[in-house]
């Protein structure tokens, strides 16, 4: 079959002639392995399918199961090329990180380094996190989540400041 398919790198747009080896849903998501390649392509980013009529053989020796958690494990890999260097309040965790192993401070507080796709990602998810979370480096991820917690404090009004209890 041949495909349009929608990237996010440049080009965007681009034809594919697909020997589709399996479907695997994930996330609610449906993506399609196909060779040659293999390689995985989203469903929903599919723009025009057309049938050729033309047959192929799937390789004998193909997993679909195999490799997909191989390509699970490189995608997050490929995609988590930055390192953050946070402090985690005592039982906070950092959910599905890949994250150094630490030990817990005098004040009970573990410093990790933590694989980040992007600045604007790791603000996203370490937001999540509230007070319990302390961005050490990168610097730029440090200054972006001082400006929000400041932003945050003037928008709530801040009880520290003028004297009153959290």
């Amino acid at each position: 079959m041949h495909v349009l398919y929608r990237r996010w790198r440049e080009p965007t747009d681009v034809e594919r002639r697909l020997e589709p080896y399996g479907l695997v849903l994930k996330a609610g998501r449906w993506y399609v392995v196909a060779g040659p390649g293999p390689r995985t392509y989203r469903v929903d980013q599919i723009l025009r399918l057309t049938a050729t009529g033309e047959e192929f053989t799937r390789p004998d020796d193909f997993d679909l199961a195999g490799y997909w958690a191989a390509y699970q494990r490189d995608f997050h890999h490929r995609l988590r090329t930055g390192r953050a260097v946070v402090r985690l309040a005592p039982g906070v965790t950092l959910p599905g990180a890949a994250a150094t192993e630490g030990q817990p401070g005098e004040d009970g507080w573990t410093t990790v380094t933590v694989a980040i796709e992007s600045v604007d990602h790791a603000h996203a998810e370490f937001l999540r996190l509230g007070s319990g979370i302390e961005v050490l480096e990168p610097p730029g991820l440090r200054e972006k989540m001082a400006r929000t917690a400041a932003e945050m404090a003037d928008r709530y009004g801040n009880p520290r400041a003028a004297g009153g209890d959290l």
